[in-house]
């Protein structure tokens, strides 16, 4: 059966391959030429500007993604704020408890990340972006009305669940849009949302944590409200995404050929592929979409601990419970300006293993901080400066560690496959992640902090094991490229196990 929404256009010719990385020598780039494509519409030279059409590509997309995403982190984070407003007490749970709930979360997250994507590429993002908004928007709201630790449990996994398919799904939305080598920098100012999430959220609990209305504890408004807050925008959302670029009403005639033509000499973009299991199986039996999984794997424990307890971790070195909620703003605001500086210089420079190791390096420092400040009780400010260089480094590790598989995964289905496959393997991270912040280890969270450091120095040596099978794997393609375009024997397109695609790192 043909998949809905996905653009057609002609397969791609034998001899218009992909050109990923523009640094391949001119006589190999000669081969990539699709210039000769009879198939392909041509357009006038100068009909349409590339670079205002990425400006109205970026206006039209990255907004409306990236709203979703910070509600998505809002209702998953703003837990950390409502315990430290006194969701325990009231639902008469242990500390241990909690944790059970926010492990939950992570358990239903990871077991249905794939399949939510296989419902994407089935569907359109029109539809299926939107409608898993309304459903975790609904559960967050029931967050504020549970009464005991079984609806506390159930509302965690059903969130859980119904997020699943956000972040994975917008990774592959993109790669139907922008050309390899633009992807990087738009999925990173995508999950800066996450870092302004957590700015947000500490505005927000601060205000919404002193309102007594119908419940005299404020933690159930932070819910209640947030999570209708969600849900109105998840309504407006079938209105302001868009599908595909064959699809999308704000361009030109001009504009859909020319996004066609230049993403059938980059990418697989344009392919009418169909759904198969055995494009699935491509992703699980390729070991580099597991080291993928694992470079997000080493960077989700410490993303997800530090967005979860950062209230705690601040409350429990004697501030009170407003002023913590206040002093989670600064380390975010941090962290999104990081995130997007840092993503602009590996964008310009073309590099991704050396700045995710440089980051990781960056954010290891903040827990160095944390572990050796002997007295955090009368020396607070020392341990408050380590969160920022956690969270500094901690959001754009991350950041470009998950927009790998986007830019060197090829072949419609199975980037999919491999953009949920590193998400629900890096949330085990964040599965064992929520057991470590125990309340009794407070102030200098010696477990919790140990973990994200070594998990740190861990995500330097997957990313530098990455580093270099991607560049061993190029230079021995180089040799297999020259022997082909010698001998004049091309193969049909076959994704990237073709000879001539070119990984980047």
């Amino acid at each position: 059966m043909a998949t809905t929404g996905t653009p057609t256009a002609a397969p791609l010719p034998s001899k218009n391959a992909p050109d990923p990385d523009q640094s391949l020598p001119e006589k190999k780039a000669e081969l990539f030429d699709p210039a000769s494509a009879s198939e392909l519409e041509d357009v006038e030279v100068g009909a349409v500007n590339e670079a205002s059409l990425l400006r109205k590509l970026d206006i039209k997309l990255l907004p409306a993604v990236g709203v979703l995403y910070l509600l998505s982190f809002l209702d998953r984070s703003n837990v950390g704020n409502a315990r430290i407003e006194g969701l325990l007490v009231d639902l008469k749970m242990t500390g241990n408890q909690y944790l059970t709930g926010l492990t939950l979360y992570f358990v239903g997250y990871v077991l249905f990340e794939v399949p939510c994507n296989i419902i994407l590429k089935r569907t359109t993002p029109r539809f299926w972006l939107p409608t898993l908004t309304i459903l975790w928007g609904i559960v967050a709201t029931l967050m504020g009305v549970v009464q005991n630790m079984s609806g506390f449990f159930a509302a965690r996994f059903f969130l859980g669940v119904t997020e699943s398919g956000l972040f994975p799904g917008v990774v592959y939305y993109f790669s139907m849009w922008y050309k390899r080598r633009e992807r990087q920098f738009r999925i990173s100012l995508f999950f800066s949302a996450a870092a302004l999430a957590g700015s947000f959220g500490g505005i927000l609990a601060y205000g919404i944590g002193r309102m007594r209305v119908v419940y005299d504890n404020g933690w159930r408004w932070i819910f209640i409200l947030e999570g209708l807050a969600t849900i109105v925008v998840a309504v407006a959302a079938y209105w302001f995404i868009y599908n595909y670029p064959d699809t999308a009403e704000f361009l030109t005639d001009k504009e859909r050929v020319f996004i066609r033509n230049r993403l059938a000499s980059d990418s697989d973009a344009t392919h009418d592929e169909r759904f198969t299991w055995a494009n699935v199986a491509k992703a699980l039996k390729d070991p580099k979409c597991w080291l993928y999984g694992l470079s997000f794997h080493t960077m989700s424990l410490p993303l997800y601990t530090f967005s979860l307890f950062l209230p705690t971790i601040i409350n429990s070195l004697g501030y009170g419970t407003a002023t913590s909620q206040l002093l989670t703003i600064p380390p975010y605001a941090f962290a999104f300006l990081t995130t997007v500086t840092v993503a602009t210089i590996s964008e310009r420079l073309h590099k991704r293993a050396v700045f995710i190791i440089l980051s990781a390096a960056f954010a290891m420092i903040g827990y160095i901080i944390l572990l050796t400040n002997s007295d955090p009780l009368h020396r607070p400010g020392v341990s408050y400066a380590g969160t920022f260089f956690a969270a500094g480094g901690i959001y754009p590790a991350t950041a470009l560690a998950l927009s790998w598989p986007a830019i060197n995964v090829s072949g419609q289905t199975k980037r999919a496959v491999a953009n949920a496959m590193q998400i629900s393997i890096g949330n085990l991270g964040a599965v064992l992640g929520t057991q470590l912040y125990r309340q009794f280890d407070g102030p200098r969270f010696f477990v919790g902090h140990g973990f994200a450091l070594g998990y740190l120095a861990g995500n330097i040596v997957v990313s530098g094991v990455l580093y270099f099978v991607l560049k061993r794997e190029n230079e021995r393609r180089d040799g297999v490229t020259a022997e082909v375009q010698e001998v004049g024997d091309l193969v049909d397109w076959s994704g990237d196990e073709d000879p001539r695609w070119r990984f980047q790192y």
